[in-house]
């Protein structure tokens, strides 16, 4: 009887766990979505990006990205990033744009974007991309951490590796909108409140020091705005005088009370639909 039991339960088991997941063709797409329960990397056909030429003001940190992601998928060596600072200054939109610059060169790099919130899964998808022949990048947006926030612990499986190791054919960009991936007051009150106010901060902050490459993106002058528009207005042919673009440009960012990447973006899909003009 013990037998029998033991036997039904252990075919329940095998019903309520999940299938193996099976190893995904990554020959049928250059970008992947990591998604959770279930676990699955979902290919993207065409994934929403601007052409690197596109993004202005940021010269250094696109020069440097590049370089990096160019190394790596040469099978030379390179380092995680950091794209951290101002809101809407391209920080996304620069590495899935050097993603596709170095595929255009024929490298077959492929990345993959995974979602703050499933980080505590990272090691099952680290392992399932450990066994690959192609290398990867591994992707996080808007990172941040609040000061009950766990998931930091699992970032550190991508940028130390623990005892195995981060993957060979893996590499980790993030970005973030603070240098040190938590709210300065966080950082302060945990000092001033800590016995061992060094030791109460140090795993967190020293998170980012994990990261090999710190790049910096800050607030665009008003030359810079106008250039991203004027840039955007040549790229999709769209003709329209200097000085009413000029006028038109700056009251909108005006009314929006900033200027950035995104703001001139969002200027110019107001011009391109009173224009007439598609963007897709």
């Amino acid at each position: 009887m013990k037998t029998k039991a033991l036997k039904r339960i252990a075919e329940a088991l095998e019903r309520m766990a999940p299938a193996p997941l099976a190893t995904p063709d990554f020959d049928v797409a250059d970008a992947y979505v990591w998604q959770t329960e279930p676990d699955a990397l979902q290919p993207v056909a065409k994934v929403s990006r601007v052409d690197i030429s596109l993004l202005i003001g940021v010269d250094r940190a696109r020069d440097t990205l590049l370089e990096n992601t160019r190394q790596f998928a040469r099978g030379l060596p390179a380092n995680n990033a950091l794209l951290w600072g101002a809101r809407g200054m391209g920080k996304s939109s620069l590495v899935k744009a050097v993603h596709a610059a170095v595929t255009a060169e024929g490298a077959p790099l492929k990345i993959v974007e995974m979602q703050r919130e499933d980080l505590p899964s990272v090691a099952r998808l680290l392992n399932l991309l450990r066994g690959s022949a192609h290398r990867f990048v591994l992707f996080c947006d808007d990172l941040s951490f609040s000061h009950d926030d766990e998931h930091y612990k699992s970032l550190k499986a991508v940028l130390d590796g623990g005892i195995e190791g981060r993957p060979e054919n893996v590499l980790f960009y993030a970005t973030s909108n603070r240098r040190h991936l938590m709210p300065r007051d966080m950082i302060e009150n945990e000092r001033s409140s800590a016995i061992n106010p060094s030791e109460a901060t140090e795993e967190k902050v020293s998170l980012s020091d994990r990261f090999g490459l710190w790049l910096g993106f800050h607030p665009c002058s008003q030359d810079e705005y106008l250039a991203m528009i004027q840039g955007y207005c040549t790229e999709y042919g769209i003709e329209i005088d200097g000085e009413t673009l000029r006028a038109e440009a700056i009251e909108w960012q005006a009314t929006r009370g900033s200027r950035s990447g995104r703001v001139a973006w969002q200027f110019f899909t107001d011009l391109a639909g009173r224009k007439g003009v598609k963007l897709s």
